[in-house]
């Protein structure tokens, strides 16, 4: 499940398309002015973001409108919220070693300046 989101996200052009889609709602001719990327391009891959679940196409007239789902973002976030539990411990650990090496640092200067 995670390794889907990743391989779908990790490809540079989705990526592009993804963040362009983060202010909201837009056709496709508007993705392809903000990505710089043939429409075919852009299609082919908002076809593969909406396979995957990352994007919603909504009909207005001839125009296909796209946006960003929410869920697989939710998805990921939690996730990666696991891990932030596991790296904030080991930043606290980090801040504390710093901390006390400055001590250590700036009470070696005044002993050695008198």
């Amino acid at each position: 499940m995670h390794s889907t989101i990743f391989q779908t996200l990790a490809d540079p052009t989705r990526l592009r398309i993804v963040e362009a889609l983060r202010s909201g709602e837009d056709a496709v001719n508007g993705i392809v002015d903000r990505v710089s990327i043939h429409q075919s391009g852009v299609s082919r891959h908002l076809r593969i973001l909406h396979e995957q679940g990352f994007v919603r196409v909504r009909a207005d007239g001839q125009k296909r409108l796209y946006s960003l789902r929410p869920e697989p973002f939710r998805e990921l976030d939690a996730w990666v919220a696991g891990y932030r539990t596991f790296w904030e411990a080991r930043l606290d650990k980090f801040a504390k070693a710093l901390k006390e090496r400055s001590k250590e640092h700036s009470t070696k200067r005044k002993e050695t300046s008198k």
